[in-house]
């Protein structure tokens, strides 16, 4: 490697989507109204399952912590969009930028688990109804948003601080519109096979495989138990309970896995960015759009809350 094209770098340069100044124009638009979504739509959701009875069950209270881990990761990868476009600057710290990664990751992998826990919360409530009560109590649910919660955190520190050992690159132009984990992998000139081998071992397998592979058996005997049930409106009534559920996770995997499960030397970073935007700005905004569109309690809550606000005297005869 050529000494002369290889430095230690202050800071990187985030380049964004485009460099035309009507699309940047349009582009932080349209990111400022979907983070205004998102944080509407989310702490919609968390309200109404705060404020509502009803939705006082371990099903919501997975809702929520999915809910803050979206409010949370558009906050933590749209803001150089946002603050770059009002400030003029682009700029961010190496070690802000190695901080924006290990967030993002923390996150992405909480949320994975999260999903996980819902499926698991599901095939209780479908395979042993009974006993749902019982098994999903208060300290379980709470233990496992916080064993999501840690391990989210846990699997993204060696990668930081692998991250924080380079000591160079080829450049300081991060081709993104945030700092992800590939681009700044594509400057770098120090050794990247540590990092090349965890995020297709441990990235991949406990990270991703895992909660999927949870999600999946889950899955499967759900739906033998409910081929099991005789009559149609209880194999309609049954699935619908999961639908909301099923769509997040599809949603999901689906745009992680054409981003990330590929080695970083094959990524094509101009095409990733599309991908991302849509992953880190729709995402988080089609959630809690899924959860109140296709779920009957989430609507029911709602229109309680709405004529509960505006008649105040009005006795909510449903709770």
């Amino acid at each position: 490697m050529d000494d002369a094209n290889t430095s230690a770098v202050k800071y990187f340069i985030i380049s964004g989507i485009s460099d035309v100044h009507l699309i940047h124009v349009i582009l932080f638009l349209f990111v400022l109204l979907i983070y205004l979504l998102t944080l509407g739509g989310n702490l919609t959701i968390l309200l109404l399952v705060c404020l509502d009875p009803q939705l006082h069950t371990p099903m919501y209270f997975f809702l929520c912590n999915l809910s803050i881990l979206d409010i949370a990761c558009s906050t933590n990868n749209l803001n150089n969009v946002l603050i770059s476009f009002l400030s003029g600057d682009n700029t961010v710290s190496v070690l802000g930028c190695l901080v924006q990664i290990f967030i993002f990751l923390s996150l992405t992998c909480g949320e994975l688990l999260v999903l996980a826990a819902m499926s698991y919360d599901r095939y209780v409530a479908i395979c042993n109804p009974l006993r749902y009560h019982m098994i999903m109590n208060g300290r379980i649910c709470a233990l496992l948003a916080i064993v999501c919660w840690v391990l989210g955190t846990v699997e993204s520190i060696p990668i930081f601080l692998e991250l924080m050992r380079f000591s160079c690159y080829k450049s300081n132009v991060v081709n993104h519109f945030f700092c992800d984990i590939m681009p700044v992998l594509k400057l770098s000139c120090s050794d990247t096979h540590f990092l090349d081998h965890y995020i297709l071992t441990v990235g991949v397998v406990v990270s991703a495989l895992s909660p999927f592979f949870m999600t999946f058996l889950s899955y499967i005997f759900i739906i033998a138990t409910i081929l099991k049930i005789r009559s149609t409106t209880g194999r309609h009534k049954a699935f619908y309970t999961c639908s909301s559920h099923l769509t997040v996770v599809i949603l999901l995997y689906t745009t992680l896995a054409i981003q990330y499960m590929r080695p970083h030397s094959l990524v094509n970073l101009d095409s990733n960015k599309l991908m991302s935007l849509f992953n880190t700005a729709a995402v988080p905004v089609l959630n809690p759009l899924i959860y109140s569109l296709k779920n009957k309690e989430v609507k029911a809550a709602f229109r309680r809350r709405t004529r509960f606000s505006f008649l105040p005297n009005h006795k909510d005869s449903t709770t």
